[in-house]
């Protein structure tokens, strides 16, 4: 199953966001199989397996300065030292020999330390001298700037984690420890549908009462983002029929199906009532605002979640509710997003009991780092979503706020990937 199988009757209870996400991580499975993949393809891929080592790293003690190699024996606590230079190691070049007792070896970063060679003085601590030879330093410390071989990672060590979404560094981490392939797990198939007679593609002439579809092409952005092969589906109409017969079909293609709209109590609100005569609907009341409205359930085998219609409300209870079954179902590891704890820049009298996002930023000022708050927090209000780089996140039973006492504020970078 890829979902919860002890669904919430469809009643007056606001199920508490915690609860809901406790749910979904304890109940939902990985619903895609694993794959192995080139390295240039893995780039935002959830790794299906951890990533071991096939070598030390680095492979041999090196230079972690352009210097001269020496035996620390052959150096003064308490004089410079003039040795003769005996040889020449670059990286990739090592000394085809030990290094003579007595001598130096000139040596760059990233090189092969010659055999019997335990320190590196740089080269700017040194001065030339008569013949050839150089002039160390008194005083040098045994092992200095040497980095010792799998002083990195050794072979046979776990360098990445499963469930883990490769980063680009994460990327350079699995060449460096050896891996040509990686497993990882195919992409999550999302299908993305809008509802609403109201609702106009941009760019088409905009009828009275219309609006232009913002939410679909948020989410169809917030799931490819995700990493996920995401399909549009374009909009369902108000029509219980039209709107079963869409989600039936696109069912046989998808891991998950996503909507915006229609999942309320409204007498034009039908894909609530589509998707439980198709399937299983499991809850549709969250205690958070905005965001109240939000559906989970399952057409057969695939996932079905419903997001509120308004942009601002679809847009979070995407972040806080469908981001992470997407990453649970695609494979990944869930990490609930950070909060930080900042002075708040406002005063805010929180109506109602249920737990609050307010769309916010930080700003600089005098008395340090402070959340402001958007001029308006009403749920239709797109242009808060330009202007917001985090959420407030008020408790439910908060209620008011003054400036300088401490909020939870939750960047949109931590949920934005």
């Amino acid at each position: 199953m890829t979902v919860p199988t002890d669904p919430v009757s469809i009643d007056d209870r606001l199920l508490p966001l915690d609860e809901a996400l406790e749910r979904l991580q304890r109940e939902l499975r990985p619903v895609v199989a694993p794959e192995r993949v080139p390295l240039r393809a893995a780039a935002g891929r959830i790794l299906a397996a951890d990533v071991v080592a096939a070598v030390d790293h680095p492979g041999h003690a090196v230079s972690a300065m352009d210097g001269y190699a020496v035996r620390h024996a052959d150096l003064s606590a308490d004089a410079p030292v003039t040795l003769p230079v005996s040889g020449r190691a670059a990286a990739g070049h090592p000394l085809p020999h030990p290094l003579e007792p007595g001598s130096t070896a000139r040596i760059f970063t990233g090189a092969v330390m010659p055999e019997g060679a335990d320190t590196v003085i740089m080269q700017e601590d040194v001065t030339e001298a008569g013949d050839g030879g150089v002039t160390l330093p008194a005083g040098a410390s045994h092992g200095r700037h040497v980095r010792a071989a799998g002083s990195d990672f050794h072979a046979g060590a776990t360098v990445l984690a499963a469930g883990r979404r490769l980063r680009p560094p994460d990327i350079a981490l699995a060449a460096a420890a050896g891996q040509a392939h990686l497993p990882v797990f195919e992409r999550l198939r999302v299908g993305v549908f809008s509802t609403g007679d109201e609702v106009v593609e941009p760019g088409q002439p905009l009828p009275p009462g219309g609006l232009y579809d913002s939410n679909r092409h948020g989410l169809l952005a917030l799931v490819e983002a995700m990493g996920a092969a995401v399909t549009d589906l374009g909009n369902l109409p108000d029509d219980r029929a039209r709107i079963t017969a869409a989600l039936d079909r696109a069912a046989e293609e998808h891991h998950v199906l996503i909507t915006s709209g229609g999942v309320s109590v409204g007498g034009e609100d039908h894909v609530r009532d589509a998707v439980a005569a198709l399937g299983t609907l499991h809850f549709w009341r969250l205690a958070i605002k905005p965001g109240k409205p939000t559906a989970l359930g399952s057409i057969r085998d695939t996932t079905f979640i419903g997001l509120p219609g308004n942009p601002v409300s679809a847009l979070v209870t995407f972040l806080l509710v469908a981001r992470p079954v997407l990453q649970r179902l695609g494979g990944a590891r869930v990490v609930p997003p950070r909060r930080y704890p900042v002075p708040a820049g406002f005063s805010h009298e929180n109506t109602g009991h249920r737990r609050a996002f307010l769309r916010a930023w930080v700003e600089d000022t005098a008395e340090g780092p402070r959340v402001r708050l958007f001029r308006s927090q009403d749920s239709a209000m797109t242009t808060s979503l330009g202007a917001a780089t985090g959420l407030v996140d008020l408790p439910a039973d908060t209620d008011t706020v003054a400036p300088g006492q401490p909020v939870d504020y939750l960047p949109l970078t931590e949920v934005l990937s």
